[in-house]
């Protein structure tokens, strides 16, 4: 008797604004049926997608714009309410789990219509770290739009927006205009989203320098430095902090406090790429901001938290205007360039900036990590794990939600 295949649909992005990623390209697409034989696959139509129909139909793949023959439905972001299919499973970024309010109405359409939900952000290996992420992207394109707005504050040099490049390579290539004065960036992070940045300052050839040097030396040439959290930060009762007390700052954040103050004087640049938690210090506060020796010209958040450890991050920008302007003596919102402020980068979704080559190391990293257990058997629990609800109901690791997803929080 010949084994039923499982039929798993590629999603069209439903969210505003549009997001131009896949999970799977059209290359990764033909890899995946030949590697896993017992799935179909059908792409839905769309006509914002960085890969085009075409692309996938000329290799022969299936293109529909019904998917309810679908086991499996897979996007990137959150998906419209009204295009639900009950009883399918789902693998998207939900943006649920941290009872994000404005997602309430979607999770409570997931349960009414006995879904399952598969959240890519939660899809960890045993030692609890993430499978897959675009935190890299985030940072490449958050780096080169601290470039561009630069050019664009001092009229110094014009940079095409990265998402009217082709790919990386096109958006790298405009770098070579780029001339910088001799002056000091900062990137604080040291994961996945950090990399990136400095990924894309490699180009430059900047001098990367240490902390100290940063802090403490004035220098001919434009120079970079990338700080960890026991750069930034101390604990309050004075214990030690470094590389191998990490797991404390991760578990205990409201036992430390900022350090951070004395790189507001010297930094010209500012990228902040670090996982901030609520309960950890802030990094800089709105006085620290206001006082005559404050420098920074140009914060490029890639981390993004709206009104958290950045007070200049008032709101998320968008890739078609991604920059605005905050005064530190009003705390408002000006003119992206004015002098008198400071310019302000703050995209909330910078890996859509280069859907194609995002989308496929994205798509990469499922077929190496994630489909074997989705596809075949969840031996090591990733599925598991990752699965807030099942079949409409709240999972074990997610019951937490239940008060939230009844509006009584």
């Amino acid at each position: 008797m010949l084994q039923k295949k499982l039929k798993m649909g590629i999603l069209r992005e439903t969210k505003s604004p549009p997001d131009r990623r896949v999970a799977i390209t059209p290359l990764q697409t033909k890899g995946i049926l030949k590697k896993f034989p017992n799935i179909e696959i059908f792409i839905q139509t769309s006509e914002l997608r960085c890969y085009r129909d075409e692309e996938y139909s000329n290799l022969g793949l299936s293109l529909t714009e019904d998917l309810g023959n679908c086991d499996i439905l897979i996007g990137i972001k959150e998906v419209d309410i009204h295009s639900l299919l009950s009883g399918k499973t789902y693998l998207f970024f939900s943006h649920t789990a941290k009872k994000q309010i404005y997602n309430r109405s979607m999770l409570q359409e997931i349960i009414r219509k006995r879904i399952t939900l598969l959240d890519y952000e939660y899809l960890t290996g045993r030692d609890g770290f993430r499978l897959v992420a675009f935190g890299r992207w985030a940072g490449i394109v958050g780096a080169y739009n601290g470039l561009r707005a630069w050019g664009k504050r001092f009229g110094t040099y014009e940079l095409k927006p990265a998402h009217q490049c082709f790919d990386l390579k096109e958006m790298l290539s405009q770098l070579s205009v780029v001339k910088l004065p001799d002056i000091k960036i900062l990137i604080t992070g040291g994961g996945r989203v950090a990399g990136g940045a400095i990924e894309t300052f490699t180009g430059l050839k900047l001098r990367q320098v240490s902390p100290e040097e940063f802090l403490n030396n004035t220098f001919n040439e434009s120079v970079i430095c990338r700080i960890d959290p026991w750069h930034y930060a101390r604990r309050k009762d004075g214990g030690k902090f470094d590389i191998n007390t990490f797991n404390h700052f991760i578990r205990f954040p409201e036992e430390y406090e900022s350090t951070f103050y004395p790189y507001t004087k010297v930094t010209d640049i500012y990228i902040p790429c670090h996982f901030w938690d609520p309960e950890s210090p802030v990094f800089m506060t709105k006085e620290d901001m206001r006082a005559e020796d404050f420098r920074m010209q140009v914060i490029a958040d890639v981390s993004c938290d709206i009104n958290g450890p950045v007070p200049s991050t008032i709101r998320a920008s968008t890739i078609a205007d991604p920059f605005y302007g905050y005064n530190p003596h009003t705390g408002k919102e000006t003119d992206p360039f004015d002098k008198n402020s400071i310019t302000v980068m703050a995209v909330d979704n910078l890996p859509g900036e280069l859907p194609r080559d995002a989308s496929k190391e994205f798509g990469k990293t499922l077929i190496d990590k994630v489909y074997p257990s989705l596809l075949i058997e969840d031996t090591e629990g990733i599925i598991e794990r990752a699965t807030i609800v099942k079949n409409g109901k709240l999972t074990e690791r997610f019951v937490y939600l239940q008060d939230f997803l009844e509006g009584k929080e």
